[in-house]
């Protein structure tokens, strides 16, 4: 009896230390908190300023690959070439420890770019070393695939008599960098080395693993069983069939991005119909996959970028289709531009799915998918959304409360939920705010009662009429409830932080035009970069500073281009361009805090080439307040084509014409 007792005893700690893939009934939301090429945006110290402002409404943040890459340029990450090594393009290992310790405390996890499909090398074989707490880790070159990149390294193995493993590569070849042999016992132990440091050492909630059609799906259940850790997503870029097919190989440890939705969403929204969101093939349809569906509408892949490039980006009805996202089922991942563009609707969306209690494994159903005009979901009997063209859209006022409406969307939330709705969400505000608060009750004699100081409303508390306003002028905790009877129910709380004297960092564009200058064709021009706060220093600390390659059309011409952020109303920064060799080079140009077009002229000054401020030129005219771009009464784009509200910072495009909203 007693060997059968401990025999359960062991099987059940056993359970209980396999990963779980991601929760069950998860009501949390996640954001991607970077864009392609957003290293301004993205700075470790620049997110963890903003967590006050992300605290009670995201949960999770997905950051970018976190180790030192090999290039001497700024990188996203997804060439990894140290694990151990934490100085990367977005900040030192300090600043990261810092920000994942501060998110902690404001209730946001982590989740850890992990990139370990491929590898970089220095050369063809050069695998770096590392120790770590005693213990030397470094690849082999048996630790690559036998066939990587179509038998091309295998090719150069045998010239140089390097010796491969003797497997294939499990998964998708990819000739970008050396696939690594995840059958391999050396490279095991390193990828479980790099992951528990990752979690426990740094202080990650969990990763999110990169090109998982690479390798076999069964080494992420080995990786998360000795991880034992709670959110792992993969982007299995792939249709429906095989996302399914890739978590059944993991044995449910881990979550996938649902693309599939994605691509609902893109079809509805591209076409102006709306009932395609109606579709059974993704992740969230199936109720035995709905657990493991992180959804989104836009990532760094499908973005536009920066260089024009793009595959399947939402280009209109933005607010539109984050209402969507918001309203549905699985775990959903918001897009950094998408909230900073959209902050406060964002929130309230959020706000609004957590008051209705969604969560990862929520029940939904459309009630009239037939029509192309819009799309309505109801979404666990408590939230009702109209998605498209929803200006006539109504629901039961006696079942609804109508919380949220805008750009092709509306919300309502169900009456039973028996709570206040505040129209203000959580934040940082930088003027004093007025909060309106609602009832959403099926009791008509419901009263609002109301703290500002974080304390529990009672029947005693101050009240406020339903429809009323609060003046919130300084900092201040509110907490709302419902006084039915005697009874205080549902109490809501919104944290607001008035700080008229902070400053929200923003990212400017450096744009440099080369045709007159003599120069020739080059790829890339070097910025020599100071000033300001100190942060501007080149990345290459050598003369002549940073290569940048990074181009941009603009008006029919070809511009280098290099993001700055401004972090504070004395920040600046000064510049001298070059060619590759430092010579020739332009004057300084000096003081920068709002984006510029700079043309190289031919004409010499003192040896070097002068500089043409040419942004009025280009026609973009400065806009000294956002206030003033919501102060007319157009609509307001970026130059994805996306509408943006008042609190964008950038190049917008007005009735037309283009402004840089500071």
């Amino acid at each position: 009896m007693k060997k059968i007792f401990a025999f359960a005893v062991a099987l059940f700690a056993s359970v209980n230390l396999m990963a779980t893939g991601w929760p069950t009934n998860y009501g949390g939301v996640m954001l991607q908190g970077f864009s392609w090429d957003a290293f301004s945006d993205s700075q470790w110290s620049i997110l963890e300023k903003q967590a006050g402002d992300f605290n009670g409404i995201f949960d999770l943040i997905w950051v970018p690959q976190s180790g030192k890459c090999l290039e001497s340029y700024q990188t996203m990450g997804y060439t990894p070439f140290y694990y151990f090594n934490q100085n990367s393009s977005f900040g030192s290992e300090q600043e990261l420890r810092s920000m994942i310790s501060v998110f902690k405390k404001n209730n946001i996890g982590t989740i850890a770019d992990v990139v370990i499909n491929h590898h970089n090398t220095d050369g063809w074989w050069g695998f770096p070393a590392e120790t770590y707490k005693g213990k030397t880790y470094q690849f082999a070159t048996t630790d690559i695939v036998a066939n990587d990149d179509g038998g091309n390294v295998a090719t150069q193995a045998k010239k140089d008599g390097v010796t491969l493993s003797s497997h294939n590569d499990d998964g998708t070849d990819w000739g970008g960098m050396r696939d690594l042999d995840h059958q391999s016992a050396n490279v095991q132990n390193i990828v479980k080395a790099y992951e528990n440091f990752l979690l426990n050492d740094l202080g990650y909630a969990g990763f999110r693993y990169d090109m998982v059609k690479g390798f076999a799906g069964s080494h992420i259940k080995d990786y998360n069983t000795a991880a034992n850790v709670t959110y792992s997503v993969g982007e299995c870029w792939d249709g429906n069939s095989t996302i399914m097919n890739w978590i059944n190989a993991t044995d449910k440890t881990s979550a996938a991005f649902d693309f599939q939705f994605k691509y609902n969403v893109r079809d509805a929204q591209s076409a102006g119909n709306w009932n395609k969101l109606y579709s059974n093939n993704n992740l969230i349809h199936d109720a035995n996959y709905r657990q493991y569906a992180v959804t989104f509408v836009e990532n760094h892949d499908t973005q536009v970028r920066p260089d024009g490039t793009s595959s399947d980006p939402v280009r209109k009805d933005t607010l539109a289709v984050n209402a969507y996202l918001l309203a549905m089922p699985g775990t959903p991942c918001v897009f950094f531009p998408h909230y900073k563009a959209y902050k406060k609707e964002i929130k309230n969306m959020i706000l609004a799915r957590k008051a209705a209690g969604i969560n990862n494994q929520s029940e939904y159903f459309f009630t009239n998918p037939g029509t192309s005009a819009y799309t309505k979901v109801t979404t666990d009997e408590k939230l009702l959304a109209f998605i498209g063209a929803s200006g006539d859209a109504t629901a039961d006022a006696s079942e609804w409360q109508l919380v949220l409406s805008g750009y092709k969307y509306k919300y309502f939330l169900s009456k039973s939920l028996n709570t206040v709705w505040a129209d203000q969400p959580n934040g940082i505000y930088k003027e004093a705010i007025n909060v309106k608060l609602n009832t959403v009750s099926t009791d008509a004699n419901a009263k609002i009662v109301y703290t500002l100081d974080g304390s529990e409303p009672t029947a005693a508390s101050k009240q406020l009429a339903n429809g009323a306003s609060l003046k919130i002028g300084e900092s201040a905790t509110l907490k709302a409830g419902l006084l039915i009877g005697s009874k205080v129910t549902n109490v809501i709380t919104r944290k607001y932080v008035i700080d008229t004297t902070v400053f929200e960092p923003y990212t400017i564009k450096v744009y440099v035009n080369i045709d007159k200058a003599g120069w020739g064709n080059l790829e890339s021009i070097n910025f020599w970069t100071w000033g300001g706060d100190g942060s501007h220093a080149p990345a290459n600390s050598s003369w002549p500073g940073d290569a940048v390659s990074k181009k941009e059309t603009v008006n029919g011409k070809t511009w280098f281009v290099k993001e700055f952020t401004i972090n504070s109303e004395t920040d600046f920064v000064d510049f001298v361009f070059s060619k590759a060799s430092g010579s020739p080079q332009t004057v300084d140009i000096s003081n920068i805090n709002q984006t510029k077009f700079y043309e190289v002229s031919s004409t010499q000054a003192g040896g070097k080439n002068e500089l043409v401020d040419v942004t009025a030129a280009t026609g973009i005219e400065k806009i000294a307040s956002n206030a003033s771009i919501s102060a007319k009464s157009a609509v307001v784009y970026n130059l994805a084509g996306q509408r943006v509200g008042n609190d964008y910072k950038g190049i917008v495009v007005k009735n037309g014409k283009k402004y840089i909203a500071k």
